[in-house]
């Protein structure tokens, strides 16, 4: 290496007379074989080096870099990548030192590929950069090593690639329906055939789902997607209801999935889309449903029952593991409470003991330095001497390097070592003793220090810390040895006995219970402070034992007491449930729990444990236990009742089943002869001659005279259908706003043609708890016959919308502005079978009639206003239990 210390002493103005300085200076940029670069920093308002000028470069920095000489660019316009690589930081630093620096770095980025070498010093208010390549050189074994690294870098990619291909390919081919979105309009980017075929050959591809689904619109999926992407948190469906076009027909499929909406992120870690993974589960939803219907009635019966014995059962568990947890903590705050006396005396010996031999050392300092040398260096605690009035480290042990890491002590002041400990006042505390000569001694001291371990964040230490002057041979004071002992753990850990000690008084006080400690020689007790309020008293009592407790216990319990304290001295656990009588006259019951400490020798010493007022758990078991023989006797009651109710219905279960059968079967084999004589008609008008005038009008009659029986018939199967559907037919959560949109939709058409105008508001009730076949037979009718019937002096207006009575009953509300009904000519066949109220269109009858008959066996009613030439309003009174506490979809 050369000597730079020689070179830096030459006189360079004995060398201008032979080389002038500018020749020299541009024959060195010239003829120099490394790249050599000028800078001038570019700084912020507050001063901090943000970029850098490039002043000129010279020709071989130019054939490296590929640059001019003087580039119109800055440093970071034309090299970003030092950044991340850390050069651009030891161009700053090298700046800042004011000395040479060096830096070798495999640089690999704007336009760069090579291995660099720099060395830079500040020159003025400039700075020299002096750097090589090994463009043209042979590359290192760390060179070629780090070439193979990202060969092998590139391979990962390529295998990563075709792990994606494969990671394809098993979405495309998994069992599930699976598909991901990109961007925050969730726009398809991979769909699977299983989820294709959610929509049939609906193209769907590379559109976001609001414009591929568009049926979605109303339920929650838009609304969840966007929650996902925006906070990141999955999302988790478990047999959600999701209505789609499966046949792109415009009607809307009742089905339900278990589905994941996972957010998928990019490079940088921010989310750019999300992956569905679902599967269908309709057919066990269905399933489920019946099941739970038919457990319904039983569940309800026991409903009330089972929910008193678990809160009482809830609240009897939590009380007892909240009476162990408090006994645990007493038992482990009075070991704690021995070992840190034991700890503490410990301490104080070993405090005093050290302090001793400290002060022996002292003493004979000038005789045995080398000795008191050997034995610093060899202590087990942090010891340290400092040296003269600016407390120069002199020497520093191994326990207190450790303190420090790997920073430089010996030979620094303190106040340029460790200039944290300058701020907390320790330098203050090292004149007072050099001025003086006063041995300083402090106990538990708090230091807040960095560890080598996490040298960024200081963290609170404890020092129980002794400070001596030393002397030299003249008397005067020439340094300071320092000797600590760290007691942090025994400090933390008396803090933290404090703070348990106040967080068990806390819960007792929460918890209306009390702790004792009974001696069994003395018969006193030691008690908490809210010990008194449990007996009545508005002030604690100078003292408490034995006898006094007995005294307000009630007599026929003191027995019992004295029998189970003596089986607790044998056992070992204590645990009573005597009565008293406070002191203001009141009878409360108490509880007792606790354990048995020994001497060492075996023999009972004392009982420690909490009492707890349990008079309300008491009074609610004793309430419990009448309430449930009164239960017991009202469900005797029910069962005979509901044996009665049980034969009875399944009588006319018989009856109606054999009238529908009848019916049915009567429709059913009227059809065939009908159809014949139709048959038989259409043969006879295509193959006779009529010669009566009359006879047209006769063939129109018969033919009329036919669709009325057809119709007839028709109307009777369907209300039979209707009858023995609503008895199959399970109850579901319906949400109302997409299955009145899917009725609508069926009739579109004549919607369109005249005008008409709904207006929906679900808002009040928006599911109900219904089977959805008879629902949406309700709304068809209602509606239907809405347009029907409409005026012919003004489009349709058509009002559906859910209601609450007082009572909380639901209501469902049709309105239109229609031709209305004579509801004093027509109210009192208002429901009656193939009744019709206006003949200039075609009907059967039996709309009305079906409404009512499915709403009555629901348990409820249909109430109608109508008035000729204004409209009428239909409003169905649905059992308070239909209404569902699901969210709406």
């Amino acid at each position: 290496m050369p000597d730079s210390a020689a070179a830096s002493s030459i006189s360079f103005s004995a060398l201008q007379d032979v080389f002038p300085t500018d020749d020299l200076l541009h024959g060195l940029l010239d003829a120099s074989l490394t790249g050599v670069a000028l800078y001038k920093p570019i700084r912020a308002a507050e001063g901090a080096i943000i970029d850098l000028e490039i002043v000129l470069l010279n020709p071989a920095a130019q054939q490296i870099l590929r640059l001019p000489a003087r580039p119109p660019e800055t440093y970071l316009q034309l090299f970003p990548h030092t950044l991340a690589t850390g050069v651009f930081d030891f161009h700053c630093r090298a700046f800042a030192s004011d000395k040479v620096e060096r830096y070798n770095v495999n640089y690999q980025g704007d336009g760069l590929d090579n291995y660099f070498r720099l060395s830079a010093r500040r020159i003025g208010q400039g700075l020299l950069v002096s750097f090589s390549d090994t463009a043209e050189q042979d590359r290192s074994a760390v060179e070629e090593a780090l070439r193979e690294s990202q060969a092998r870098a590139k391979a990962a990619r390529a295998d990563a690639e075709a792990q994606r291909n494969q990671l394809h390919s098993l979405f495309m081919d998994a069992p599930a329906l699976i598909a991901i979105f990109e961007g925050p309009e969730h726009t398809f980017k991979l769909v699977n055939p299983l989820y294709q075929q959610l929509v049939g050959p609906r193209l769907i591809l590379g559109k976001p789902i609001r414009e591929a689904m568009p049926e979605l619109v109303g339920q929650p999926i838009f609304g969840l997607l966007d929650r996902v992407y925006r906070t990141g948190e999955p999302f988790y469906a478990t047999e959600m209801l999701v209505q789609l076009d499966h046949t792109n027909s415009g009607k809307l499929g009742d089905n339900y999935y278990n589905f994941i909406y996972q957010p998928t992120h990019d490079a940088t870690g921010a989310i750019d889309g999300i992956l569905v993974f679902a599967y269908e589960v309709t057919p066990q939803v269905r399933a489920r449903q019946q099941i739970e219907l038919q457990e319904h009635k039983l569940r309800m019966l026991n409903e009330a029952l089972a929910n008193a014995n678990e809160e009482l059962a809830s609240a009897n568990e939590e009380l007892q593991n909240a009476n162990e947890e408090i006994l645990a903590n007493n038992q482990e705050l009075f070991r704690t409470q021995l070992a840190l006396q034991e700890l503490n005396q410990e301490l104080e010996a070993h405090v005093a003991d050290r302090t001793h031999k400290l002060r022996r050392a002292l003493q004979e300092a000038q005789l045995q330095r080398e000795r008191l040398r050997a034995f610093l260096l060899q202590m087990p605690t942090p010891m340290c001497v400092f040296r003269g009035p600016d407390h120069v480290y002199e020497l520093v042990n191994s326990h207190y390097q450790q303190r420090f890491g790997s920073r430089k002590l010996v030979g620094l002041p303190l106040q340029e070592a460790v200039p944290e400990l300058v701020a907390q006042g320790y330098l203050r505390m090292l004149d007072h003793v050099y001025q003086t000569g006063e041995l300083f001694f402090a106990k538990e001291m708090r230091a807040w220090m960095s560890s080598a371990a996490d040298p960024d964040h200081a963290q609170a230490n404890y020092f129980d810390l002794v400070l001596q002057a030393t002397y030299n041979d003249q008397g005067a004071i020439d340094g300071i040895i320092h000797y600590a002992l760290d007691v942090t753990e025994y400090v933390l850990a008396r803090q933290q006995l404090q703070q348990n000690e106040e967080r068990l008084q806390l819960a007792l006080e929460a918890s209306n219970m009390a702790s004792f400690n009974l001696d069994l020689h003395t018969n006193q007790i030691e008690r908490s402070e809210n010990h008194h309020t449990l007996f009545g008293y508005d002030t604690p009592l100078p003292e408490w034992n034995l006898p006094m407790l007995l005294s307000h216990m009630l007599p026929e319990d003191q027995a019992e007491f004295q029998e189970n304290l003596a089986q607790a001295m044998s056992s070992g656990v204590l645990r009573l449930n005597p009565r008293i009588r406070r002191a203001d006259g009141e009878m409360r019951w108490l509880e007792a729990r606790g354990r048995i400490f020994n001497d060492n020798a075996g023999k009972p010493l004392r009982v420690a444990g909490v009492i707890t007022d349990v008079t309300e758990r008491e009074r609610a078991r004793q309430q419990l236990q009448k309430l449930t023989e009164q239960l017991a006797d009202t469900n005797e009651v029910l069962r005979s009742a509901n044996a009665d109710l049980g034969l009875a219905n399944q009588q006319l279960t018989r009856t109606n089943a054999d009238l529908d059968s009848f019916v049915y079967t009567a429709s059913h084999d009227l059809k065939q002869p009908v159809n014949n004589m139709a048959g038989v008609f259409e043969e006879l008008k295509r193959t006779a001659t009529f010669h009566d005038p009359q006879a047209t009008l006769l063939v129109e009659m018969f033919e009329t005279a036919l669709e009325q029986i057809n119709n007839t018939i028709q109307g009777l199967t369907e209300v039979v259908q209707v009858q023995r559907h609503s008895e199959r037919l399970p109850a579901e959560h319906v949400a109302l706003l997409p299955l009145t949109q899917k009725v609508l939709q069926s009739m579109s058409s004549q919607s369109a043609a005249l005008h008409a105008e709904f207006q929906l508001d679900f808002s009040t009730v928006p599911v109900i708890h219904f089977a959805p076949l008879s629902l949406q037979s309700i709304l068809y009718n209602l509606l239907s016959n809405a347009l029907k019937y409409a005026h012919p002096g003004r489009p349709p207006r058509v009002v559906v919308r859910t209601e609450l009575t007082a009572e909380g009953t639901p209501i469902l509300l049709v309105q239109d502005n229609g031709l209305g009904i004579d509801l004093e000519r027509h109210g009192a066949n208002l429901f009656q079978l193939f009744r019709r109220f206006h003949d200039h269109v075609s009907g059967s009858g039996l709309g009305l009639y079906l409404v009512n008959r499915i709403v009555q066996q629901a348990g409820g009613r249909l109430q109608v206003d109508s008035e000729v030439g204004t409209g009428t309003t239909f409003r169905l009174y649905f059992p308070a239990t239909v209404i569902s506490t699901v969210p709406t979809l």
